[in-house]
């Protein structure tokens, strides 16, 4: 395997603080050595980094691929494609896939077909409830052996609180968290916007934002009554956030992710009906935006994830109301990230934190930090160079950003896996 230098980059690693200029050795893998005054070895492939920041790959640590069962959509390898290009190097895939992720011989494919890939981890959550139906729990001993990382029923949301309590316990023993999608099912209904002015304008079904809390605060509660680990996915409501920031205080084992929709847009991005802006949760108004974005900076919540939903045209090529909920986000998650820090929202290092280290320390694994004997994933992106999102021009398969149009600073130059550049402006 050829040694890799990276020469004279600006080297962030948020597990620590660091952000000096400095070089960088991968050998074997492996992160051999990293700083200032460092010179190449010989016979190393050397990356002039000058002008780029070099940080830990990214941890997305919630995405669906379509694969297996929805390959129209999304397989592993057209996702691998666009993670590359989006600096992700590891990835935590949702189970309610064709047929689910309730059986360890499936866990078992879809970590190996990661491994396939050559340029992306992909670490499978398992099924929560057989077949996600949220009414019979899936064999969680056998799941988390063959390699599943957490538990969740992806974007169905655990309804039963008999099931909840029983989950989070055996969670809890198997010493892990149960991701809930927060949004009560009965609320929700067959909304397609946030309730309130706009969907009534619209003439759009609405789903109440206190569909989210109210999932919230009965889920906090069963897990002080089970001590089991509850965590959250794409919060995006003020009164969630809220729930979420007081279970904390009072020690209560609650964490939480959002995606870059909640705190980038509102729920005018949906006006003239844009299809691609249609998303579950849908986008709230411009006080939930904001809630969002002060939860980011207080620490409330523990990761950004893409809650990458790649969606074939014809699915998005309805009326409103029947198109599918769903928005690609792969390439553009550390460039929507990067924008909090360019408005003075977040500090570089505490943004990068939220998509790697953060991440790397809710899933246990050794990646997301930049240190001596760490897995040489790593990305180097310009800071502020700008470019600009485009439907149809996207890396990979998939295509709906409801980002489309939006104009970045930030961009990707090089990805690289186990020290091995998978991609490269």
């Amino acid at each position: 395997m050829t040694t890799l230098f990276i020469e004279n980059a600006r080297l962030l690693d948020p597990a620590t603080g660091l952000d000096t200029i400095g070089s960088l050795i991968a050998a074997d893998g492996l992160i051999a050595d990293l700083g200032p005054g460092l010179t190449a070895p010989e016979g190393a492939m050397v990356v002039d980094g000058t002008g780029l920041c070099l940080a830990p790959g990214l941890i997305d640590m919630r995405a669906y691929i379509g694969e297996p069962g929805g390959e129209h959509r999304e397989t592993i390898e057209s996702a691998a494609i666009a993670a590359a290009a989006g600096g992700i190097t590891t990835l935590c895939a949702l189970p309610d896939t064709e047929p689910a992720l309730d059986d360890a011989a499936l866990i078992h494919f879809i970590a190996r077909r990661g491994e396939q890939t050559g340029s992306l981890t992909i670490l499978p959550y398992g099924a929560a409830t057989k077949r996600c139906e949220g009414k019979e729990l899936a064999e969680f001993g056998l799941l988390q052996e063959a390699g599943a990382v957490a538990f969740t029923d992806g974007a169905k949301v655990i309804s039963s609180a008999r099931i909840m309590r029983l989950a989070l316990s055996y969670a809890r023993a198997f010493g892990c968290f149960v991701l809930q999608h927060p949004e009560d099912a009965s609320l929700a209904g067959t909304g397609s916007a946030t309730e309130g002015e706009l969907a009534t304008r619209m003439g759009l079904p609405g789903i109440p934002a206190a569909a989210e809390s109210i999932q919230i605060a009965r889920d906090i509660a069963l897990a002080k009554l089970t001590k089991g680990h509850v965590h959250f996915a794409h919060v995006s409501t003020g009164a969630g956030l809220a729930l979420i920031r007081q279970a904390k205080a009072e020690g209560i084992k609650v964490t939480c992710d959002t995606a870059p929709p909640y705190f980038d847009l509102n729920e005018t991005a949906i006006g003239d009906f844009r299809t691609y802006a249609k998303l579950s949760p849908p986008l709230r108004r411009e006080e939930d935006r904001l809630a969002v974005v002060a939860a980011l900076a207080d620490g409330t919540i523990d990761a950004i994830a893409s809650d990458h939903e790649p969606r074939d045209a014809d699915d998005k090529r309805l009326p409103f109301a029947q198109a599918e909920a769903g928005g690609a986000g792969l390439a553009t998650l550390l460039g929507i990230t990067l924008a909090q820090v360019h408005s003075g929202n977040l500090p570089l290092l505490d943004a990068l934190a939220l998509i790697t280290s953060k991440p790397a320390a809710l899933l246990g694994l050794p990646a997301g930090r930049l240190a001596k004997r760490a897995p040489a994933d790593l990305v180097l992106f310009h800071l502020t160079r700008a470019w600009k999102v485009e439907a149809g021009k996207l890396p990979g398969k998939a295509q709906n950003s409801p980002f489309d149009g939006r104009a970045l600073e930030g961009k990707v130059m090089g990805t690289f896996k186990a020290g091995r550049r998978v991609f490269g402006a």
